[in-house]
């Protein structure tokens, strides 16, 4: 299992400048953001994918994931969505998923993660939500298949899916190869649920973790490893008991204004934890 850093918590750097930080805060992967001001499809040609792909060989860093879950660029945090009523605003999406599968291929990374549907418009209901779902799905997963990258959907709290018995029963009726989770360790304990427990019944379609801690409280705001009340060893365990072989990607956007700071120091405390569990060496 490859431990990598997303670059979303290194937005106030140019992406290849987070490369180089990453890696010299010692970590061997990297999740990359593809989304304004990092790796957003529209600004990069085949010349500055190039430029990509050498500063991650150069600075021994294997790319993660792709996370394709935002869209600044033209929405917010969760929109344009799958679910939105516009066919127009869901094409977006698609459009967006389809290029992010793209340079995974191109740069060689094995998994994008995208949102969970979206927020319910208001007058929608979760059946029709989950219809526009399942199209959206349709039109991306074939070029997955084509390209061997494998499309993660990530539940996220408040969302249209956020727990165990929602992304179950819609991944297991997809029934391609090509879908997956992308399971957010704090996403599940913040949904109320134990991630150790949720980690085990989801594991057979788990193919890269987001990891961060999270306040007692629960409340869905990305902490430092150590400052929260997660019990990572139960998820290390459950990891480790399970044949975890993917890799996991630390996620702590809230920190830009000290990414290197709340790396280091996330990785000072999970470090010995997955040498324990038998998850690192």
């Amino acid at each position: 299992m490859i431990f990598g850093y997303s670059t979303n918590a290194f937005v106030k750097y140019p992406l290849l400048d987070s490369f180089d930080m990453i890696a010299r805060l010692g970590f061997a992967g990297v999740e990359i953001m593809c989304d304004q001001p990092h790796l957003y499809p529209p600004e990069y040609d085949e010349a500055a994918l190039t430029q990509v792909k050498s500063s991650l060989e150069q600075n021994g860093l294997k790319p993660t994931n792709l996370n394709s879950f935002t869209l600044f660029a033209v929405g917010d945090t969760y929109l344009p969505s799958w679910i939105e009523p516009e066919a127009d605003r869901r094409r977006i999406r698609v459009d967006h998923t389809l290029a992010c599968l793209e340079i995974a291929a191109f740069i060689g990374c094995r998994n994008i993660s995208v949102p969970p549907g979206g927020p319910l418009p208001n007058g929608m209901t979760r059946k029709k939500a989950l219809t526009l779902f399942h199209q959206g799905m349709d039109q991306v997963i074939p070029k997955a298949q084509e390209l061997g990258v494998q499309l993660l959907i990530e539940p996220e709290p408040n969302l249209l899916m956020e727990r165990t018995a929602e992304i179950k029963p819609f991944v297991s009726e997809i029934q391609a190869p090509a879908v997956g989770i992308n399971f957010d360790i704090g996403h599940f304990y913040c949904a109320g649920e134990d991630p150790a427990a949720a980690f085990e019944e989801l594991f057979p379609w788990i193919g890269h973790i987001h990891i961060e801690d999270i306040a007692p409280t629960r409340e869905h705001n990305h902490l430092i490893a150590g400052l929260g009340a997660i019990d990572f060893p139960s998820v290390f365990t459950a990891m480790k008991q399970s044949g975890y072989q993917h890799d996991m990607s630390l996620e702590l956007y809230p920190y830009t204004d000290r990414p290197e700071a709340a790396g280091k120091d996330s990785l000072a405390h999970l470090l010995p934890l997955l040498r324990e569990a038998g998850l690192q060496d």
